[in-house]
């Protein structure tokens, strides 16, 4: 019977195996016989859960604590180590059944048999399950929060997902823009430190880019390899206590478009190959929306390039220093119709526009050039003596007959020669911020009140303008900027614009040269939600000849 009984054994896909009340594991069969391929056996006297992986002991732990509360049946799959290799696990499906022997502890009685291509399976179908809005997310962050969501932390501890530009490479500026980065940690992580305007990838990373393969470091707990990764990573790492960092790219069409980053920490072990193979496959259904994203920023890039056909740099005029620049928003896939230009006129005068047309498309752009292109020739055309007031009524009207109207707000203005220390400066508001003046000997100011400006372009026909006198003196500096520059979603208007005059103040007391003063007025890199356009003029102080 006991030949039979152990032949039989023999013959099951399965290894069966008692438990002792004091915990020893017995195999209750010949040790001459073949055990089945790919399972552990606990050797006498092991413990269960010496062997069970890290992230799947505390689970584990609360069924079996259950079952002999109440004496029922286990039936759970837990990973757990293959021999003596800490790092190798395998799924493996353990059934147990306790055998009452008079009120006494009982013994169990069980099978482990494997469940790797089982638990592969139903893990890729519920991730994939979880996976099924990301096709149909309303933008890039969103995709990249659904995904770092779902393998968080069943498959690894923390993973950051990244944006990768087309020109990606060591050195170079790793991400577009720090908005779209996701990231997701297990609960008792540190957060991950916020990536700034000048974050770069390591060699590591920078590697997996260029090759697009998958790369695994191992290593001991808290003892990344700094050299290969950057300090913002390795800095976290350390403190995490991590054991490893895989590097996943995303590849779509043949380019790699997006980078994750996934690490596992506290004593968990790296992901084998069934863990990276099914981060890979959750990847791939970002797939969508990177390819959306890449759509929207080619058109993004021509746009930009149209605006930069149009936003020369600005002429050289007499007695004073004229600067202007415009900086793209970096947290959008858009680009609105911000423009900037200065004409200089025959006698000395110059003329300066700022302006915003509605929109962020290709369309936006379009109109800015041409909106642009006729102020600058009724601009020309005016001369010296023409009033801005009526310079802008004519573009409105031509405007409204002869293009498709959209809302346009603009500053025109026209610096005339004036006393010998200045200039006159006369000028027009239609609906748009307003002009900041920084008086060489004064504090900051704004020209006229933010509540007293004319209605912008294109809203009605024969809109009534005026202008607005002021006078220029040497090393005053007048600035006229469009709402990027001041505009903070949540935030109102009336503080920001204080807060621009404050920051212009105490930028005055340092003495910059203008184009240094006006880079500096630019808000936080985290803050430039939309486009920014800023021309700037200062007139040449006097000199003891001059007096």
């Amino acid at each position: 019977m006991l030949e039979r009984y152990e032949t039989l054994l023999s013959a099951l896909p399965q290894t069966v195996w008692t438990l002792a009340p004091d915990g020893a594991v017995t195999l209750p069969m010949a040790a001459t016989a073949p055990a089945p391929a790919g399972l552990w056996h606990p050797g006498a006297g092991a413990r269960w859960m010496d062997s069970v992986h890290p992230k799947d002991r505390d689970r584990f732990g609360r069924v079996w604590r259950e079952a002999t509360r109440e004496r029922s049946v286990v039936d759970t799959v837990v990973r757990v180590r293959l021999g003596d290799d800490p790092d190798r696990y395998r799924h493996l499906k353990l059934v147990a059944v306790p055998v009452p022997d008079g009120g006494t502890e009982p013994e169990w009685i069980g099978t482990v048999s494997d469940a790797e291509d089982d638990w592969r399976i139903r893990k890729r179908e519920q991730l994939l399950a979880g996976m099924a809005a990301v096709p149909a997310a309303r933008d890039l962050s969103e995709a990249f929060r659904m995904t770092a969501a779902a393998v968080v932390p069943d498959l690894v501890d923390a993973i950051a997902i990244f944006r990768v530009p087309q020109a990606a490479g060591y050195g170079s500026r790793a991400f577009d823009a720090p908005s779209v980065t996701r990231v997701a940690v297990a609960p008792g992580l540190p957060e991950l430190p916020p990536l700034g305007e000048h974050f770069r990838l390591g060699p590591a990373a920078d590697e997996a880019v260029n090759s697009q393969q998958t790369m695994l470091f191992a290593f001991p707990a808290g003892a990344p390899p700094g050299q290969l990764i950057s300090d913002a990573s390795t800095g976290w790492l350390r403190e995490a206590g991590a054991t490893c960092l895989a590097l996943l790219p995303v590849v779509v069409d043949g380019r790699t478009v997006a980078l994750a980053s996934a690490a596992n920490c506290r004593g968990n072990p790296p992901p084998d190959e069934t863990d990276l193979a099914l981060l890979q496959d959750v990847l791939r259904h970002m797939d969508g929306p990177l390819r959306r994203t890449l759509e929207l920023q080619s058109v993004r890039d021509m746009a930009l390039a149209l605006q930069q056909s149009f936003l020369a740099p600005p002429p050289e005029v007499e007695e004073a220093t004229l600067t202007a620049l415009y900086h793209p928003a970096d947290a959008a896939a858009e680009v609105g119709g911000d423009w900037y230009d200065a004409v200089s006129l025959p006698d000395g005068s110059v003329a300066l526009t700022i302006g915003d047309i509605a929109g962020h498309d290709m369309a936006a752009a379009t109109a800015m050039g041409r909106v642009n292109s006729m102020l600058r020739g009724l601009a020309y055309d005016g001369g010296p003596t023409a009033s801005p007031a009526a310079t802008l009524s004519r573009l409105d009207r031509v405007v409204q007959a002869l293009d498709t109207p959209s809302l346009i707000t603009a500053v025109h203005a026209l610096l005339r020669p004036g006393p010998r220390d200045g200039r006159r400066l006369v000028l027009s508001n239609a609906g748009h911020p307003p002009p900041l003046l920084i008086p060489s000997d004064a504090p900051p100011r704004f020209l006229h009140d933010p509540a007293r400006t004319d209605p912008p372009l294109c809203v009605a026909d024969s809109v009534p303008r005026t202008d607005l006198h002021a006078v220029l003196r040497g090393g005053d500096i007048l600035v006229l900027y469009t709402d990027g520059l001041v505009e903070v979603p949540g935030t109102d208007i009336d503080h920001s614009l204080q807060r621009l005059c404050e920051r212009a103040e105490a930028l005055s007391r340092r003495g910059l040269p203008l184009p240094d003063l006006i880079r500096s007025l630019l808000p936080a890199f985290p803050d430039r939600r939309d486009d920014i356009a800023v021309i700037a003029l200062q007139t040449s102080p006097r000199t003891r000849n001059d007096a």
